[in-house]
């Protein structure tokens, strides 16, 4: 491995701007997650105030999903088009202001359109993360970053609990998409007015042979309509959409109902809820950090860095199903926030090396774009997770509800394991 020496200290120019660039996409990930979370933890008061079943929350809770999903595709290739800065920023407004309208509703039916306004304005984030990432730091020093703005979403939600439930409990539902809106929109403009590309024009060759450290010669080609559908001709992509797909099914059955889980299934107050639902998500921030930093390490061990990622995404992934099945099974409350803490762990470190496998599986000038086709399939099944695990609780109850996410978990890992084989190459 004689290329390590040339990316394993970055220049100082360069360091500087991919801490500040690591910063801001921790502050708006964050951001997004506490506005996705918010509905969870207001589920029983909105339930309350709504007059909603346990079903019509679910397909409330799976709203935001549907449009997010969709709007990965066309997202993927803008952000590889127009770049990660006006993207991101466009949708932080967007996400935003749709956050504090959720505030405004009264009805089911107006709640549903500003979740789904929600969905695409939170589109950019991890497209654009990714490119952030690709464009910053060269090829085999990328699973660290990734892990580090991975850690935002758990952080996120670890921290919604913790900060929303006194505000809810001090004012009202409505108040906790007013202030999450709001913070959005002043990061908005932080993001816009601090980001920036290399300017690689203006770079030393010292910088560039950072960057460029173990990627091909080759040219870039532009990005195109055409070159993003040929995508989809590689097995690759369909083992990273269906992998995907189980990985965030599994984790948005925790992330959308494990504080009404905790409450109607497990009894838990809502003070000891909000506590208790907290902490496996701060151990899945642990998890994003660790897994980023433990992904690089292996590739740069590795004679092929996308075996060394394909690994660490399928291991974690089983290890989420492991755990999932006692977490579903056990009578002790303490023993199941242990088992759920493991696999929210393990989901955020499956999700971290999801998204590094990306940078090494794509071809440099497609990076945004298999990244978008990878989360669109994630979230086809965040989608599908909180109306199927709603309606399961609804007829029987939340243990077949866990034990079903832990099958489609476990297919995902299958995907990646059998499908994720090769990197896909430029020209085509």
């Amino acid at each position: 491995m004689n290329a390590i020496p040339a990316y394993a200290a970055a220049p100082p120019s360069i360091r500087r701007r991919q801490n500040l660039a690591l910063v801001l996409l921790v502050v708006t990930g964050v951001i997004n997650y506490l506005d996705r979370a918010t509905l969870a933890v207001a589920n029983e008061y909105i339930r309350a105030d709504l007059d909603l079943s346990l079903g019509q929350m679910g397909l409330l809770l799976s709203a935001f999903s549907w449009s997010y999903a969709l709007c990965q595709l066309p997202v993927g290739a803008l952000v590889d088009k127009i770049g990660p800065r006006w993207l991101l920023g466009i949708g932080l407004v967007v996400w935003s202001l749709a956050q504090a309208a959720g505030g405004l509703v009264s009805t089911f039916g107006w709640f549903v359109i500003a979740r789904i306004v929600l969905g695409i304005g939170e589109a950019p984030q991890f497209p654009a993360a990714a490119r952030v990432v690709s464009n910053w730091f060269p090829i085999r020093a990328r699973g660290t970053p990734t892990g580090i703005y991975n850690s935002a979403s758990p952080l996120g939600v670890a921290l919604a609990p913790l900060l929303l439930s006194p505000l809810i409990v001090a004012t009202s539902w409505h108040w906790a998409f007013f202030v999450t809106g709001a913070m959005g929109l002043v990061a908005a403009v932080i993001w816009v007015a601090l980001y920036r590309d290399p300017a690689r024009e203006q770079m030393s060759e010292a910088e560039l042979a950072y960057l460029d450290a173990g990627q091909t010669s080759e040219p870039v080609p532009e990005t195109t309509f055409a070159s993003w559908r040929a995508l989809f001709r590689h097995r690759a992509t369909w083992g990273m959409l269906f992998g995907f797909s189980g990985s965030v099914y599994l984790n948005w059955v925790y992330l959308t109902w494990l504080p009404g889980y905790l409450r109607t299934e497990r009894n838990m107050d809502i003070a000891y809820a909000g506590i208790a639902a907290s902490i496996p998500f701060a151990c899945g921030f642990a998890g994003a950090l660790v897994a980023g930093w433990a992904s690089d390490q292996v590739a740069r061990r590795s004679v092929s860095p996308l075996a060394g990622r394909r690994r660490a995404v399928v291991a974690s992934m089983l290890g989420m199903v492991a755990f999932t099945i006692p977490a579903a099974l056990v009578e002790s409350n303490t023993v199941a926030i242990a088992c759920i803490s493991i696999v929210i762990f393990l989901a955020n470190a499956a999700s971290a090396c999801s998204w590094s496998l990306v940078t090494v599986v794509a071809p440099r000038s497609r990076i945004g774009s298999l990244g978008a086709i990878q989360n669109f399939g994630g979230f086809i099944g965040g989608a599908l997770a909180p109306i199927l695990t709603g309606f399961i609780a609804q007829t029987w109850s939340f243990v077949p509800a866990l034990l079903t996410g832990a099958g489609i978990a476990f297919l995902g890992a299958m995907a990646y394991q059998f499908l994720v084989v090769r990197s896909i190459p430029e020209q085509d």
